[in-house]
Order: C-alpha cells, then structure tokens, then sequence
C-alpha cells in the first residue's frame, strides 16, 4: 500500500442510476458530501505540498553532489580505485597508491616474479615459500630472513609477532639495517615501516630491488620497468590527485654497474662489430660435442630456445646420459621450454658452474645476449674438453 493511499480514507466507490433522459448531468452534491470534497482537497493540499517540498529538497542536494563531483572529478581520475582509509587524510598529508593500470603491465608482473624466485631461492633452507609480495613481505618476517641470509647478520628481534604494533617495531629493526648498508653507496630510500605495513607494492618492490643489486643477486632484473603512481594530498579540505611515473629499474649497466660486467655487456655495448666472430666461435664449439649426437647449430638464437640442445649438451660435456623423462625432448609450450632451460642450468651448477645470471625466459623467448652469456660460461669452462 502507497504512502498516499495509507493517508487518504479508502471508500468504496457508489453505485447510482444515470440520471433520466433529458436531465442535466451536473447537479448540486450534496451538502455533507461537499464537505468531505473539501477536507479531501485540504489534505491532497497538505500532502502535496510536503511532497512537492521533499522533492525540491532532494533536487537541492543532488545538484550540490553534481556540483562537487564536477569539481573533483578530474583531480581524481577514474581508473584509480580509491579505498576508504586513503580519504580519510589530515590536512595537507598525503598517500600514495599503485595506479591499477600498472598493476597489469607486463614488465612489472616479470619483474616481480624475478623477484619472487630470488627471495624463494635464497630462503629455501628456512622453508620459506613467497607467492605475493604484497601479503607476504608486509609484515617483515620473510624480510628478517632474507637480510640475515643475504648479510650474514642476526637481528635482534622477536621471531614471531602477531600484533601490528610488534610487525611495526621489526619492520623498524630491519628497515634501520638495510638503510645503514645501502645508503652508502649513494642509494635513495623509496620505501617506510608504514609504506611496507600498509602492502604499497611499489615501496616493497623498491626495497627489493635495492637489496638485489646490492648483494650481487645472480639474476637478470628485467630492464626499464616503470610504473605509474597515483599521489593524493589534501589541501584545503579537497583531494588533489596526480600521476607521477616512478622507475623501479634501469639498465643493467646502471644498476650494476658498481660490479664488475661480464665480457658480453661490454661486447655488445662497444664492439658489435665483433659479435659475429664470438658467434662463429661459440658454433664451432658447441657444434664440435653436439656432432657427437649427429646434431648441428647454425643459429645460437632460436636452436638453444627450447633448451633441448642445451640439455644434450651438458650431458655431452661432463660425459653422462641425460634421462630423457627429465626433460621434454618435445617440448609444446612455453612452459615446456623453461624448463628445459632451467633443467639445463641445474646440471651446469651440478657440474661445479655458478648458476647463470641469464633467466631461463630470456634465453626462450630469444633473447641473445642471454644466449650468448650462457654458452660463453660453458666455452671458458669446457673450451679444453674433448
């Protein structure tokens, strides 16, 4: 039942004759009914006024909603996904967010699971699996271990802490040693106890990548990863929004270039008139064992990309059969070819080798200077083998 109809008196409706032929059809009601006619019109009057007044009302504040929206709609674009807790700034502070975007580049999501397979690899000893950054780092346990395993330092903290204020004080602790190490050496913080508390991916990333470059990480950080961040600041009681491009890697040169270079980055940068002559050499060697097997590389790029021949290759090398269930001689998919590839450099690391700084991805999706890394290692250590 209607508001209207709940406030008005409900009646049936009466049945009368129609008036006789020949007579008027308007005539005079009747005096109590004339009554009621006016008291219903005094009350449709009421109502309608109260109704007509709510209405203006809500024309009123919607306007005034429009009205702020207009304002503020383009200091906040509307691809950034605004949480609560991130409107709710004092005056004049500000937060800074991961523009979503970002989140799905392609460069970021390699650079994280570079990342992601470094940190597992060097905690492997303390059973450590991280999956996400975000949910597994912010607390600062996983970031405990890895700085003592990469520095060889204990910390003096608390092994488990549930609380936020006890995640906070070790956060605190272990941001206080890694900044006393990278600092230094001339490197800029872009990371909190707060912005890793609070899951700022950008801030966690950044940390990583400094404490990667830092400790000579045997691995390859994907090159030139920038991501946009959403910077929101009130003033004067209005959120500013505004996009800043912040660059999570460089070249390898630049962020490593406090260590020592390999022979091909120096190759490549300044004598690439020379390359084909390291080409032919590095086909003649590998062709000199894989003749063996009656095979034949012509071309370093793609031959090597499925890492079938790399496979054969150490078998040849260090004088052993590979069993062919450990390796896809077939291989259908990407997926297939990585591992291969990365089957390949756990027997090179077998045979007393370091792991290769190259990714196993680089070297299947062509990439040549990874190709040329990893078979310029086997040529110094196995130019002499027969």
């Amino acid at each position: 039942m209607s508001a209207l109809s709940r406030l008005l008196p409900v009646s049936s409706p009466s049945v009368s004759s129609p008036p006789p032929r020949g007579c008027r059809a308007t005539m005079a009601a009747p005096a109590g009914k004339a009554a009621r006619m006016r008291k219903d019109e005094s009350l449709l009057g009421k109502l309608g006024g109260s109704l007509a007044r709510r209405k203006r009302s809500r024309e009123v504040s919607d306007l005034q909603e429009e009205g702020k929206h207009a304002i503020n709609a383009p200091l906040i674009p509307s691809s950034a996904e605004l949480h609560p807790e991130d409107t709710l700034l004092e005056e004049n502070a500000e937060r800074t967010m991961l523009d979503p975007t970002s989140r799905e580049d392609a460069k970021l999501k390699d650079l994280q699971r570079v990342l992601i397979d470094w940190v597992n690899n060097e905690l492997e000893e303390e059973r450590i699996i991280v999956k996400d950054l975000e949910e597994d780092l912010y607390d600062g346990q996983v970031l405990q271990k890895l700085f003592e395993k990469l520095s060889g330092r204990k910390l003096n903290v608390a092994e488990v802490t549930q609380s936020e204020i006890g995640q906070k004080q070790k956060l605190q602790t272990v941001l206080e040693a890694v900044n006393e190490l990278i600092q230094h050496h001339g490197w800029s913080t872009e990371w909190s106890v707060d912005l890793i508390h609070s899951k700022n991916l950008v801030a966690i990333i950044s940390l990583l990548v400094g404490l990667a470059v830092h400790f000579q990480a045997a691995v390859r950080l994907p090159e030139h990863v920038s991501v946009q961040v959403l910077v929101v600041k009130k003033k004067d009681g209005v959120l500013h929004a505004t996009h800043v491009t912040k660059e999570l890697t460089t070249t390898t040169e630049l962020m490593m270039g406090r260590f020592e270079r390999d022979a091909f980055d120096t190759l490549l940068d300044h004598a690439p008139d020379k390359l084909n002559i390291v080409k032919k050499s590095l086909i003649t060697f590998v062709n000199k064992h894989l003749n063996k097997l009656n095979l034949e590389v012509t071309e370093l790029e793609t031959q090597f990309a499925d890492g079938v021949y790399l496979v054969l290759l150490m078998g040849l090398l260090e004088n052993y059969f590979v069993p062919l269930y450990n390796f896809y001689l077939t291989p259908e998919n990407f997926e297939q070819k990585v591992h291969n590839v990365s089957f390949a450099f756990e027997l090179m690391q077998d045979g007393g080798l370091k792991k290769p700084k190259a990714r196993p991805e680089d070297v299947v999706n062509l990439n040549l200077k990874s190709t040329l890394r990893v078979l310029y290692n086997l040529f110094t250590n196995y130019k002499n083998r027969e």
